[in-house]
């Protein structure tokens, strides 16, 4: 029997699911349903005829107010491709990765343009920096879908935020302009894992927000995904000042994780770097 977009839906959530059960698993909602991290590539190269098609592809995501906010630069130089790398020891895939791109907020480029025109700019504040950030952020996910529609896998980089100064530096980014994340791409190496996802009961709301049941829901989630994805015991973050427990669940790997300050220094870089934040 043929599988259906309820079984994909099963597969990521980890919940029986009727919604789907009559479309067959295929077409785009197949591909996102099934998307999946990849750090493993192939040593092949992506033919640049590719990546262009990639890049028109995800540059056609939604963009607030058509400002199109995002800069995109490609890492080709492998000695700063080896420096990145450098930089982020815990992830020493990225010195092979095929393809490296690092997508930007570009909030420098309508500045510009009010120069040219002759018009102010009063809008200097917190805002700007989100519809920056936020216009990266969607194509860097459509960069993703469109990879996999070409047969690329993909790894998005948030800790390259843990030395924004030494890479805006190496990948001279002027005021303005500041990384939101890097990805790595190129032909997978091998199928990779599906990553299960939170229930929608969790983070779908109908008219208002309620959390009443996070508790329950986190417990239930936990217990799934440590059936699918067991965390081996030399992978409990922290677990010097933690210990190690004979159950590690996915919310304990989060508190865990955000237990320990993380990027304080991003405001301060922010700041210093074209944007008040008003």
């Amino acid at each position: 029997m043929s599988r259906s977009i309820a079984d994909l839906i099963e597969d990521r959530f980890g919940i029986a699911a009727d919604a789907g059960r009559d479309r067959p698993a295929q077409g785009a909602l197949a591909d996102i349903l099934t998307r999946r991290v990849h750090r493993s590539f192939r040593p092949d190269p992506v033919p640049p005829e590719v990546l262009e098609i990639v890049l028109a592809a995800a540059l056609s995501a939604p963009s607030k107010s058509d400002l199109q906010q995002v800069a995109i630069v490609h890492v080709k130089d492998e000695a700063n491709q080896a420096r990145i790398a450098s930089l982020i020891p815990s992830l020493p895939w990225i010195a092979g990765a095929p393809v490296l791109l690092v997508f930007c907020g570009d909030n420098r480029r309508v500045r510009r343009i009010a120069e040219l025109r002759g018009k102010p700019f009063p809008n200097d504040n917190l805002d700007q920096f989100m519809n920056a950030a936020v216009d990266a952020g969607l194509v860097l996910a459509t960069f993703v879908l469109a990879a996999q529609a070409l047969g690329l896998g993909c790894c998005p980089i948030s800790v390259i935020r843990d030395h924004c100064a030494e890479v805006s530096r190496l990948l001279a980014l002027p005021p303005g302009v500041f990384p939101v994340a890097g990805l790595a791409a190129g032909y997978p190496a091998n199928p990779g894992r599906i990553s299960m996802r939170l229930p929608m009961a969790l983070t779908v709301h109908t008219d208002r927000y309620d959390d009443a049941a996070l508790e329950r829901e986190i417990d239930a989630y936990d217990a799934r995904r440590a059936a699918r994805e067991p965390t081996a015991p030399d992978k409990q973050r922290h677990a010097g000042r933690y210990g190690r427990l004979d159950f590690y669940g996915w919310s304990e790997d989060k508190a865990r994780q955000y237990s320990v300050p993380q990027r304080a220094d991003f405001g301060a870089f922010i700041r210093g770097h074209g944007f008040s934040l008003s």
